[in-house]
């Protein structure tokens, strides 16, 4: 599953993006001339420059050239990779160790991984084949099939068909979404504890939802008669031979053995194993071989688990993105690579990384999964170059420079300004993470887009040419950014891999970071030396034997302001704290206490400071204090304002410890 890694406190991760090309027809060779008077057979479809040379030979000295290394400079312990084709597995391959302490290497037959969201592949499997059974349809109210309600946005109700693309309009949740060393309660509990806020129309915004698919997954159990786990096992693992897998959370005892160790660091010490609280949106562990199976069912039309009409109609693509991006199909998302059109789904735990790719029509495809976080960001720099240099292999595409339009200036600063991801937390504390988190493009010195969030590979910025009017691609890589016009202005954008679920929308004004942030500075600034001041002046009128000079309401305002200036600052620090204790998003409550006091202390802290700033104004311009009394109240109420503003706008005055 996608979720915010270890230790980032809630902040927002943009997805390292993958590959994206301009689609292109696969065209077929013609029929090959003969001589006069004998009829001219057919002959198969060329095959694509680069497949001749996809032979085990030739890709395992290919990842040998690559893996070792990689792993080894980003500090990761060990991975798998898995190649098909044509029906067949060309090679798996284990790199490093599954058990650093031991020194047990990988095994790609046997050793298990966590694949995170590529789990969402199977519930989306098990799905389609109810759908197959008549037990659900795609576009039908969810809550025919639930014993709870999602109440509708407006009128309009949730399908199932939007769950599959993540156009429910759910905001995020990150409370209980991971955890260690639990007893998870039944799905159906989970789901019904908190629903999460409904923030946009449903099929109008892609915005990832691990909420959404494991949704679906209790559906399967509702309509199926099964509990999730053992559905997936009887209808898809049995059926494809898939010995090494499970979504069971502990694993079985037969499979423990088989389980690779997670790590922060190949470096370091084994982690916990990971407890996933929403089970279908991430809680798979498989081996590479078995993951294989998997890929060459779909290569083969469904195989044994789907029809191969309802095979055509998962992969088909659904266009609730912006238009000439990436788009989702029921389940997978398409990422075009090479003028090649590719299919699957990246996923991470906090340990454990993952892409899956399937190219239908080529009938190839790779897997990836390796078990550290490592650093710098390596495991998404791993997986992105490993399918970018497989493409680049065995689907070349011609290299050509891209050539820029005469609209691109004009059009980039159309793309300027302040820009929120559509995946995030909105009706709580959390959100404040946002303003932090916040996208803003501006240009470069050659009046370029200049994205910080999108860097390359080596971290620098891109150079994005626009090819097509209002579609940039990076001058030397394959990245592209596509963009939404209405009206003649920039609404909405998208880039590579975050295409199909992940959108951003110009952020309102009231909440935008380029004036909060500062403005908030500014404000801390005041409140900070506002606090400071009241034990600062006390310590120097006790030295020098010195009066405070206000007597009566003046001396009253003067110490209640000073007094909530500190519990301001203290709530602040309280929920500095909150942030960075989240790191197990556990959502057992050991913070909750934490929580609703600052809720609760914070609300009258920033509505008391601000009264007080005011009485304490008013005070200093009717007893004619000085120039300087006079411009600092003035400051210390602006000060006030804002926290109390932004305090506002996320929820930062809100009641509960959802999040």
């Amino acid at each position: 599953m996608v979720v915010w890694t270890h230790k980032v406190k809630l902040a927002v991760a943009a997805l390292l993006a993958l590959t994206v090309a301009i689609p292109a027809s696969t065209q077929q060779a013609p029929l090959v001339p003969q001589p006069a008077a004998v009829a001219a057979p057919a002959v198969p479809p060329a095959t694509p420059a680069g497949l001749d040379k996809l032979t085990k030979t030739d890709v395992d000295a290919w990842l040998d050239g690559y893996m070792p290394y990689a792993l080894a400079r980003g500090d990761i312990a060990g991975a798998v990779v898995v190649v098909v084709k044509d029906g067949a597995v060309v090679t798996q391959r284990g790199f490093g160790y599954a058990d650093v302490a031991k020194r047990a290497p990988v095994d790609p037959a046997t050793t298990l991984f966590r694949p995170g969201s590529t789990s969402k592949l199977f519930t989306w499997t098990a799905v389609m084949q109810q759908v197959e059974a008549g037990k659900i349809d795609l576009d039908a109210d969810i809550n025919t099939y639930l014993d709870f309600k999602i109440p509708p946005y407006g009128d309009k109700p949730i399908t199932m068909r939007h769950l599959m693309t993540h156009t429910a309009g759910f905001e995020e949740i990150i409370k209980g979404l991971l955890a260690f060393d639990i007893q998870l309660k039944p799905l159906g509990d989970i789901l019904k504890e908190r629903i999460p806020e409904r923030i946009y129309a449903p099929g109008t915004t892609p915005a990832y939802s691990n909420y959404a698919t494991a949704l679906a997954g209790y559906i399967v159990e509702r309509v199926s008669g099964q509990s999730f786990d053992t559905y997936v096992e009887r209808n898809i693992f049995d059926r494809l031979g898939m010995r090494y897998a499970s979504f069971r959370q502990p694993l079985p005892a037969k499979l423990k053995p088989f389980m690779s160790q997670g790590y922060e660091l190949g470096s370091g010490k084994a982690q916990r194993f990971e407890i996933i609280g929403m089970a279908p949106a991430g809680a798979m562990s498989a081996s590479g071989a078995d993951m294989a199976k998997f890929m060459l069912a779909f290569l083969d039309q469904g195989g044994p688990l789907l029809k191969p009409a309802t095979t055509a109609q998962m992969l088909k693509a659904q266009n609730f993105s912006v238009k000439g991006a990436n788009q989702m199909a029921l389940g997978f998302y398409e990422d075009w690579i090479n003028g090649r059109r590719a299919v699957g789904h990246g996923g991470d735990t906090v340990y454990f990384h993952t892409d899956l790719k399937i190219f239908p029509a080529e009938k190839v495809g790779i897997f990836i999964s390796v078990n550290s976080q490592g650093g710098g960001g390596a495991p998404g720099a791993v997986r992105t170059a490993l399918v970018e240099g497989f493409a680049d292999r065995y689907l070349p595409a011609a290299n050509t420079p891209p050539v820029e339009l005469a609209t691109a200036k004009e059009h980039a600063k159309l793309l300027t300004g302040s820009w929120t991801n559509s995946r995030r937390v909105a009706s709580s504390f959390a959100s404040f993470v946002y303003l932090l988190g916040e996208e803003k493009i501006g240009l470069d010195e050659d009046g370029r887009p200049l994205v910080s969030g999108i860097p390359s590979l080596g971290g620098a910025p891109r150079k994005w040419i626009e090819v097509e009017p209002f579609v940039w691609q990076d001058a030397y890589g394959k990245e592209r950014l596509v963009a939404e016009v209405r009206d003649g202005q920039i609404v909405r954008w998208t880039f590579g891999m975050a295409s199909p679920f992940m959108v951003w929308d110009r952020t309102p004004w009231y909440a935008s970071g380029a004036w909060l942030i500062p403005a908030l500075l500014f404000a801390l600034a005041v409140i900070l030396i506002t606090a400071l001041g009241w034990p600062i002046g006390w310590i120097a009128r006790r030295r020098y034997g010195a009066q405070l000079a206000l007597t009566g309401p003046a001396r009253t305002a003067y110490r209640v302001v000073r007094g909530l200036a500190w519990l301001v600052i203290a709530v602040l620090v309280g929920w500095l704290i909150v942030v960075m204790g989240i790191e197990n998003f556990d959502g057992h409550g050991k913070n909750d206490w934490l929580i609703l006091t600052l809720q609760v202390v914070g609300t009258l802290a920033y509505f008391g400071l601000l009264a007080g700033s005011v009485w304490n104004l008013l005070l200093a311009f009717k007893e004619r204090r000085g120039w300087f009394s006079k411009l600092w109240s003035v400051l210390l109420v602006l000060g006030a304002f804002v926290v109390l503003w932004v305090a506002l706008v996320f929820k930062l005055v809100s009641f509960g410890t959802g999040y």
